[in-house]
């Protein structure tokens, strides 16, 4: 995207991967919504007041792909996130919204890029002047390795779209020039692509959302860590009834998710949670239970010491409405991805961490302290930057 681009465009263009579930059609409310309500979604989101130079943040517009012909507005009621009395003023410009069908699950890897190609060129007609960007909200996928593959031939060879649904659309997006938002735990950032969209100055951030128990786990590790009170076991449930929480249920889905809840406080902590008594005394357990629906419950249980070695606990019960925390993180997300493109970034943004459970990107910042610091100071770069760059175009 060039400097120029940005000046004249005054809309954000958000391509959603898995478009009619939980979090995708609540985002597509909340987009609706802002046009004609900006006050009731505006000051739930970090970046509304940044970022002067993209234009407001009400102007975004959604299109996407899912793999169900039911309508958007069926999926929404179906969901249950938001009450009617919150997206039925919008249903007429809802019903409007193009979600395409996905690419055929047995369909060819190559063969899925280039369908997903042409889709993004005739989103892009629809929608002229738009800064495009790829959100990949796709459900959790069984774990795989595919960072042999050491080039795209040897990629299209051996990734099978079904078990690897990200690949897709994160390589279509890449050669289209759409920067990416992977709010899923699917590994995308394996070194091929990762090549690619460094060579065609695409920024890809991720991975893992970071949305209710695993954001308040940073905080208050970091707390724990500031004061040096030694962490000896944690233990976190959660329960949802949601279609991510069903999708879990699958052993090999959940892992990369529980790996990512798991990990995460040995780098803030600097240890390993239970080293003392010779295995990891970190637990994480996810169950779906229906009745939860999209409000997901979260417990955590901390057991730490402190002074002569005494122990203390810490109780912590999160009653929170998942769609509804991750919905304006992914629209924060899109707008420092366009800033992020026309500074000139491509490839992984660790910067990004605060967002996400498992920061993609060398050397991403861990505690939370560190995390906020670093937003602040990318978003100094980025303003730089761009006024650099705009300065060198008023010169020419």
């Amino acid at each position: 995207m060039l400097i120029s681009d940005l000046s004249k465009s005054q809309s954000l263009l958000l391509m959603v991967a898995g478009a009619k579930g939980a979090v995708g059609s609540t985002l597509t409310v909340a987009a609706a919504a802002m046009r004609t309500q900006p006050e009731a979604v505006l000051p739930s989101l970090m970046t509304g007041q940044m970022f002067p130079y993209l234009g407001p943040a009400q102007e975004t517009h959604v299109v996407g792909w899912d793999t169900t012909n039911k309508t958007l507005l069926t999926a929404i009621e179906a969901h249950g996130v938001l009450p009617e009395t919150l997206w039925k003023p919008h249903q007429n410009e809802l019903d409007l919204v193009e979600v395409r069908l996905a690419p055929p699950a047995n369909s060819g890897l190559k063969e899925q890029v280039e369908q997903l190609r042409s889709d993004i060129q005739t989103f892009r007609e629809h929608y002229p002047q738009t800064k495009a960007v790829l959100i990949n909200l796709l459900p959790a996928g069984a774990s795989g390795d595919l960072g042999q593959c050491h080039s795209l031939a040897q990629l299209y060879s051996e990734a099978y779209p079904a078990g690897f649904p990200d690949l897709g659309y994160t390589l279509a997006a890449i050669f289209s020039g759409v920067p990416i938002v992977n709010f899923t735990p699917n590994e995308v950032e394996i070194p091929v692509i990762v090549r690619e969209a460094e060579q065609l100055g695409v920024p890809i951030s991720g991975r893992d959302g970071k949305t209710g128990q695993t954001y308040l786990k940073v905080v208050l590790a970091s707390a724990l860590r500031a004061r040096n009170l030694f962490v000896d076991g944690w233990y976190s449930l959660n329960i949802l009834g949601n279609e991510d929480g069903k999708n879990l249920m699958d052993p090999e889905r959940a892992a990369e998710k529980l790996s990512n809840k798991t990990r995460i406080l040995d780098g803030i902590l600097g240890y390993q949670i239970g080293e003392r008594y010779g295995i990891p005394s970190h637990k994480v357990r996810i169950d779906y239970y229906p009745p939860r629906g999209d409000a997901k419950e979260a417990w955590d249980v901390i057991d730490f010491l402190g002074l002569f070695g005494l122990r203390m606990s810490i109780r912590l019960n999160l009653q929170g409405r998942d769609s509804v925390l991750a919905v304006p993180l992914v629209l924060d997300l899109a707008r420092w991805m366009a800033v992020l493109q026309a500074a000139g970034r491509s490839g992984p943004i660790p910067e990004l961490g605060f967002f996400f459970k498992q920061p993609i990107g060398d050397d991403p910042p861990l505690t939370f302290q560190d995390q906020v610091t670093k937003l602040g100071e990318l978003e100094l770069e980025c303003d730089e930057k761009i006024a650099a760059r705009t300065t060198a175009g008023t010169k020419q």
